[in-house]
């Protein structure tokens, strides 16, 4: 049950985004908005949440992953409700939408990530992996349901989607709440001063790798929510499918996502070569499926070719978890892993803007550009990550440094 709490908190966090995918066209025609204009309310929301990400993630080391948790479901809860009622009774509902959205992203800020650094703390060795390949999969789980979760309550009135967020927000509380137990022998936080310079110490001798991991993982949520945005556009204009179909068209290469996420998490343990090579394939496999996307316009075609870009994310993500959680010592998880929180939530802010300059561009130069993009990342992995040589011992030119742990 434990797991189970930890695992609903990135499902809420995914929810927040991939539920309002489905009724992006409902609300566009709605509130007569452009679609720049519907884009934002991902980007507000996504923004907010990078912003304070780092904030929660110093007060999570400072007191406890807890007690930052669940005021911040509390805080996801009311955004979705203020969203929702905007667009049910208010005449200027978009604004105050995205002010929910903000409120929502902020109380985003201290879920998912927060969650990451509370595995680091009660799991250690292969569990620890086999858990962060779990909490993945649970992410990418809420990415699979949320697009036909999103579709059948839209079905019922588009604004819904937001009214549901305070019901499934409570359910995360209620499980951190009782099941969630942290331990009693946590060491009194660092003071500040001492606090930072040993980030500064993390950052300016493990900087390169480090970030260059954050890259990664930032680059496999800018392009899933980039493409999902194009797939839901495309399949109401070019395709005419709407309601729960497009849903569960929606959540196929995220299904294929969430579960290469869990069989990459349970196999991987902690040996780090491997994982540099499992996200260094993954890599390749996004370049591929986006560079050949261009020669696809059929819908079967597209999403067969489509789920190879999805196994490539599935292989990335809880590799790239992994080598964050392991980063650091337990008293400045926290903060490290909220960072990484950030840069994925700056990739979900710009993914879908970015793609909708892109599609009025040319399609074809989206996918090329994309593909270009990622073979740069896996190029970047491939040169500054370094690893543990195969005989386990450490030295200067192979090494990830653990000095600083």
């Amino acid at each position: 049950m434990t797991i189970a709490a930890i695992g609903s908190i990135p499902l809420i966090m995914t929810l927040g985004n991939s539920m309002l995918i489905p009724i992006f066209p409902a609300m566009k025609s709605a509130l007569k908005l452009s679609q720049m204009q519907v884009s934002l309310t991902i980007t507000v929301f996504s923004i907010a949440g990078a912003i304070f990400i780092p904030i929660v993630g110093y007060l999570s080391d400072r007191f406890s992953r807890k007690i930052i948790i669940i005021p911040s479901l509390i805080l996801f809860g009311l955004g979705g409700l203020l969203a929702g009622l905007a667009a049910a009774m208010f005449s200027n509902s978009y604004v105050w939408i995205l002010i929910g959205r903000a409120i929502q992203g902020i109380g985003a800020a201290g879920t998912a990530p927060i969650a990451m650094a509370l595995t680091g703390d009660l799991f250690k060795g292969g569990e620890q992996s086999r858990v962060l390949g779990i909490f993945e999969a649970s992410n990418g789980l809420g990415k699979v349901i949320s697009p036909i979760l999103g579709a059948i309550l839209g079905v019922i009135v588009w604004y819904s989607v937001f009214l549901a967020f305070p019901v499934i927000c409570l359910v995360s509380l209620l499980l951190v709440w009782i099941f969630i137990k942290e331990k009693s022998n946590r060491q009194a936080p660092p003071p500040f001063r001492k606090y930072v310079r040993g980030l500064l110490g993390v950052f300016k001798h493990e900087g390169r790798w480090l970030f260059t991991t954050y890259l990664a993982g930032g680059t496999c949520l800018f392009t899933l929510f980039g493409i999902l945005f194009f797939l839901s556009d495309m399949l109401e204009v070019k395709h005419d499918i709407k309601g729960v179909l497009k849903g569960v068209i929606l959540a196929i290469p995220l299904l294929v996502m969430v579960t290469t996420s869990y069989l990459t998490g349970s196999k991987i343990g902690k040996n780090l070569e491997r994982m540099k090579r499992i996200v260094v394939i993954g890599f390749v496999l996004m370049t591929i499926s986006y560079g050949t996307l261009v020669f696809f316009e059929k819908l079967i075609p597209f999403l067969i070719v489509l789920a190879i870009s999805s196994v490539g994310a599935g292989l990335i993500l809880p590799c790239v978890n992994s080598i964050i959680t392991g980063a650091v010592g337990k008293e400045r998880r926290g903060f490290v892993t909220s960072l990484y929180g950030s840069v994925r939530f700056l990739g979900v802010a710009v993914g879908p803007p970015i793609f909708s300059r892109l599609m009025d561009w040319s399609r074809n130069g989206m996918f090329l550009s994309i593909a270009a993009f990622t073979l740069l990342v896996g190029l970047l992995v491939l040169l500054l990550i370094r690893v543990k040589g195969k005989d386990g011992k450490e030295n200067k030119k192979t090494a990830v440094r653990y000095k600083y742990i």
